[in-house]
């Protein structure tokens, strides 16, 4: 249960939500309220703050909870463990309230003084990411896999990005309330936004070296990205029709069995050719079998993706804590 609603007071502009997840950064977060609160309260929307402890087994909550009690502004969601970047992301949307949602690290390296610029620049879109051009990364652990990633995503996707894995982005709440996350796909939200009609703007952003502790992120992620990629492609093309990527396949290894097992009978047939122990005869078997599994694969895939999009409502966390007045 999600609990009550806060309500925002009226005001003639939209209310803003700032989503922050955290994994074990006590020391980063009374600086990175205090910047974000002096950069909120100089700008005319009302907001609040959404932080989403990812079980963290440092400090980090007692952090939060001492920020929620002094500031009426502050969320908390804390998660009875880890659960990842991507869960996180997705309990901020589930609770947040504000017309337009802007999600941020924890570290210190977004800069909350961009915000404006995603305040303004949204008002002609409906999602704006961040483009860390200045990048305050090693270049061969982190800045050059970023850019071989954000260039294949771009190409794969067909959305062109300078900068996928960039947190500091804005969505409107129409739009990202649309948009289902589960696995590691939060570094695509903007490709999946983009899936469900929504237009996409892009803005140079700050950068600054880490402050306090290490990266939780390693050059290993870069796998997962490309296993993550694949998945979206096959979403983005087939997650509402997998029997034309399976089936297709299916049609073609079976075509190619069957058209080597006419060859086969017309030797034997009509020139008398012994056919049974010629490899050729268990390749075109085993093409037809391939092709039959890959059928049934598809039509399998059909039912499910039916199962998915009838249930994909449930959450994919579960939350242990929510302070919110």
């Amino acid at each position: 249960m999600r609990g009550s609603v806060v309500e925002f007071r009226k005001s003639s502009e939209e209310t803003v939500s700032i989503v922050i997840p955290v994994f074990e950064e006590e020391e980063s977060l009374p600086h990175l309220y205090k910047s974000i609160k002096a950069v909120m309260d100089a700008v005319p929307n009302k907001y609040e703050i959404v932080f989403v402890d990812d079980g963290s087994k440092d400090g980090t909550m007692k952090v939060l909870e001492e920020l929620h009690a002094k500031d009426k502004n502050v969320v908390v969601v804390a998660f009875r463990r880890n659960f990842g970047q991507t869960a996180a992301m997705a309990a901020g949307f589930e609770y947040a309230q504000g017309d337009i949602i802007i999600t941020m690290d924890a570290d210190l390296q977004n800069d909350p003084k961009d915000i404006p610029k995603f305040l303004e620049k949204i008002k002609t879109c409906d999602v704006v990411s961040g483009w860390r051009k200045n990048r305050q990364d090693k270049f061969i652990s982190r800045r050059l896999p970023s850019m071989i990633a954000n260039g294949l995503i771009s190409k794969v996707t067909g959305v062109r990005l300078h900068d996928y894995g960039c947190t500091l982005k804005a969505y409107r709440k129409e739009v990202i309330k649309n948009v289902r996350l589960y696995g590691e796909m939060h570094r695509f939200i903007p490709a999946l936004a983009s899936w469900v009609g929504a237009s996409i703007e892009e803005v140079e952003t700050a950068h600054h070296a880490r402050q306090f502790g290490r990266s939780k992120y390693g050059i290993s992620r870069t796998v997962r990205v490309i296993l993550d990629l694949i998945t979206v492609k096959f979403l983005q093309s087939f997650s509402t029709r997998p029997i034309h990527a399976f089936g297709g396949l299916g049609m073609g290894f079976g075509l190619a069995g069957f058209l080597i097992g006419l060859y086969l009978s017309i030797l034997k047939i009509f020139f008398g050719q012994s056919i049974g122990a010629r490899p050729l005869l268990f390749l075109g078997v085993l093409l037809i079998i391939i092709g039959v599994q890959l059928v049934v694969m598809g039509l399998l895939g059909e039912m499910l993706a039916r199962v998915y999009h009838e249930s994909q409502g449930k959450p994919i966390f579960t939350v242990k804590k929510v302070l919110k007045r």
